[in-house]
């Protein structure tokens, strides 16, 4: 889902240390909050997804049970509630406006003298990520204007059911289908999409191999998959452990798709986002939590994927896209959860469908 990683690339031929055996929580730990405070000077280019770098950082804490550090929540949430959009007048919610979340603070723009926002860049994927955060540290999510923000979300659904991610321009495809389920599921309100026809763009994304694309037609992919899977039972069309149960889903066609999930994982333990490509700690996450939303993460090869894993431990903290590389916060963030999956000991448990710890997903 971000667009920013190019998760599919091949990895480097250099190795930078070797692969530490065992998973170092408290080294983790220790790197996490260090980016908690200062990210390195290579993260200003991603200054625009300030909002979704700060998820990862502050949910990685969540699930390395490690929350404790965050001594000022209630600034902390008061900082995320800061990047939501307030117009100064009463708003037409029909407008073609969306008053969700800016991602970062170069996105934000005052109005104008009529309160008209001229420059309005709100998004859904740091709406999302703005909510999460908020369920993460305890904040009671009733207390932010939601018929606003659904009522104007419903702006950005298209004829075909898909999604565009801010109000003008932009894509359309699964990723923002994923983030409008989720918003409107963390907000216990559905207003703000037509679920059916949301349900008929995902099942036209299923391809002739059994995976999604992000689009109708396109080549099915592991994080695409994740979003149409995710999303569907997030709406309620398909129900918890698919596969566990007698009964056979009419929506997707389940076989054939489990047939593709369970030839990602390589021969050297990792899983891939499609054929023919390397291994990459992301889509542990990917692929894994399709499977555990479909009741079927047995098929994973649990020990090779946790040894795939911890070679891409960095020995300074963090992991990598590949063994050998540099860390970076959305692999680690996603190695993670994939060893949430794995119930490593000491990790908070995953919440598939909304990619954050159970805890913060009921809200406890």
């Amino acid at each position: 889902m971000n667009s920013t990683q190019n998760s599919d690339s091949s990895p480097s031929s250099s190795s930078s240390s070797s692969p530490i055996i065992t998973m170092d929580k408290d080294l983790h730990v220790t790197f996490i909050e260090m980016m908690y405070h200062l990210l390195p000077s290579p993260y200003e280019s991603q200054e625009i997804n300030h909002l979704t770098l700060a998820y990862f950082v502050i949910s990685s804490l969540d699930f390395l049970n490690s929350l404790h550090l965050l001594t000022h929540k209630e600034a902390l949430s008061d900082w995320v509630l800061s990047f939501h959009l307030h117009p100064t007048n009463i708003p037409d919610p029909n407008n073609g406006q969306f008053y969700g979340f800016h991602g970062s603070r170069t996105s934000m723009f005052p109005p104008d003298q009529t309160g008209a926002l001229l420059h309005n860049n709100s998004h859904l994927a740091s709406t999302y990520s703005a909510l999460a955060i908020l369920k993460i540290v305890g904040y009671d999510l009733s207390n932010i204007d939601s018929e606003l923000m659904l009522s104007s979300m419903k702006n950005l659904q298209q004829p075909d059911g898909s999604f565009i991610p801010i109000h003008t321009g932009g894509e359309k495809d699964l990723r923002f289908v994923y983030c409008a389920a989720a918003i409107c599921f963390m907000l216990n309100n559905w207003s703000g999409m037509d679920k059916e026809k949301a349900k008929d763009y995902i099942l036209h994304c299923q391809s002739y191999d059994g995976g999604f694309g992000l689009v109708p037609g396109a080549e099915s992919q592991g994080g695409a998959t994740y979003c149409a899977i995710a999303s569907l039972r997030l709406m309620g069309f398909i129900e918890d452990n698919l596969l566990s149960t007698r009964a056979s889903s009419s929506l997707i066609d389940v076989p054939l798709l489990l047939d593709w999930i369970v030839q990602r994982q390589g021969t050297d333990g990792g899983i891939q986002g499609r054929p023919n490509k390397s291994s990459d700690t992301c889509y542990a996450f990917w692929i894994g939590a399709v499977l555990k939303i479909l009741g079927g993460y047995d098929f994973v090869d649990s020990k090779s994927l946790h040894g795939f894993l911890l070679a891409c431990q960095y020995k300074y903290g963090g992991f990598s896209k590949f063994p050998g590389e540099f860390p970076d916060l959305y692999h680690t963030y996603y190695a993670f959860t994939a060893f949430s999956m794995l119930e490593e000991s000491g990790l908070n448990s995953l919440c598939p469908e909304l990619g954050i710890t159970q805890v913060a997903a009921k809200g406890l």
